[in-house]
């Protein structure tokens, strides 16, 4: 049926999986630390939960999530993104909808740690592995639509939680936001995903190609469009600087991302704000990135990747450096839309480096291996944003520690060149 209705377009039938990815991302942020975070007050006031035992289910969930990152690579490099976003989309929702029925904090652990699991694995991999199989030309255009999506995701969700905890209390947000996972995530997902161009007869960024249905055709029309991109195998990856550099970069900044995200309402909380400001805040941040994710999808090809990275170092460590300073509902807002300047360059910029300078042949496993590393670096920031604060009394020291982070990470990026092809 599908190649059917690929035949019929009068476009590419890549622009079909995009819509389906994008769908994807929104759905992935049930789990998201930026959600969560709406929880964390009423959960902790219910149950005398401490924001370091909360934020733990967050770090357990990261690195589960990065055990099993490196096994699901290859599976994606065999089988294609479909069955791993079905599973992801189908595995995060349902423990969401079960939080709702929570009593005791192993119950929460086992229940969001599996869905943060999914969230940290194979959501990543899935969205990007069907985007770098079906765009090569315009795969920055295609990552930066993705980007745009998973913000949307991010402002929805947050106000999902809220809006829907005033009516009903934090039980019933999160049937909310269980709910809406499954709803906006799965049926695209398993309706029109196909694994690469090749198996409908068409090349990346479309075009016609062979006949379908023939593993040797589709193996030699792969070969065909890899011919003038980088092919890197895991073990060719590992032994280029560039590797190391990237590794390097996303264990500095993915912190930053993580942690701020969890910790930025309570913190603002902290500073007297009121409730509605601070999730709106969390919002505003995540509507930045959204455009911001989407404007860098345009950045010039004639300017190194590691020059953009660079840049989104900085501005990650500006945001926490001012929220540091936050006194008033203005600066809120401002300090969040700088924090959603550097994560929408983030999440649009990182993923085309690794596509950019290993091609997507082998795009699963090394990714795989790359996702371990991010997934253990997120893990670590709600940790070092909760346990800072309970030890000082307050956030200073946690803002002040990612924006640290933000400066080393800017270094690695201005080392992070293209490798020389094998």
């Amino acid at each position: 049926m599908i190649q059917a209705l690929s035949g019929r377009l009068p476009f590419y039938y890549g622009w079909i999986v995009l819509a389906a990815v994008a769908a994807a991302s929104i759905s992935r942020q049930g789990p998201a630390v930026s959600t969560l975070s709406i929880f964390m007050d009423p959960m902790s006031h219910e149950f005398g939960w401490t924001r370091t035992e909360i934020s733990g289910a967050v770090s357990l969930g990261g690195l589960l999530g990065a055990l099993a990152a490196p096994l699901l690579g290859p599976f994606l490099d065999r089988n294609g993104a479909r069955a791993m976003l079905s599973f992801a989309v189908l595995a995060t929702g349902i423990p969401l909808l079960c939080i709702s029925w929570v009593t005791s904090l192993p119950m929460f652990y086992l229940l969001y740690s599996f869905a943060r699991m999914n969230f940290t694995g194979p959501y990543d991999l899935g969205i990007y592995g069907a985007i770098i199989n079906w765009f090569k030309r315009q795969r920055a255009l295609a990552i930066s639509v993705t980007t745009l999506a998973l913000m949307s995701g991010l402002v929805a969700m947050p106000l999902i939680a809220h809006f829907s905890m005033e009516q009903y209390g934090w039980r019933g947000a999160w049937l909310f936001v269980g709910a809406t996972v499954m709803i906006v995530g799965f049926l695209p997902v398993w309706l029109f995903i196909v694994r690469r161009p090749e198996d409908l007869g068409l090349t990346l960024d479309g075009g016609a190609a062979v006949a379908p249905g023939t593993d040797d055709n589709a193996q030699t029309a792969v070969a065909s469009a890899d011919a003038d991109e980088p092919v890197f195998t895991r073990a060719q990856a590992f032994r280029t600087s560039a590797f190391w550099m990237l590794a390097a970069y996303t264990f500095l900044i993915y912190p930053i991302q993580s942690g701020v995200s969890l910790h930025q309402a309570p913190a603002l909380l902290e500073k007297g704000l009121d409730p509605t400001i601070a999730a709106t805040a969390v919002s505003t941040f995540s509507l930045v990135s959204a455009i911001a994710g989407f404007c860098y999808g345009f950045w010039p090809r004639r300017i190194p990747l590691g020059y953009a990275l660079a840049l989104v170092g900085l501005i990650l460590a500006a945001a926490p450096a001012s929220m540091y300073l936050t006194q008033s509902v203005a600066m809120a807002y401002v300090s969040a839309a700088l924090f959603g300047l550097g994560i929408g360059g983030l999440l649009t910029m990182l993923p085309i480096a690794w596509a950019d300078y290993f091609g997507r042949r082998s795009f699963g496993a090394i990714r795989g291996v790359a996702l371990a590393i991010q997934v253990i670096a997120q893990a670590t920031g709600p940790l070092i944003g909760g346990v800072l604060r309970d030890w000082s009394g307050d956030y200073k020291l946690s803002l002040l520690t990612f924006a640290g982070l933000g400066c080393a990470g800017t270094l690695a990026a201005l080392f992070a060149k293209p490798p020389k092809p094998c």
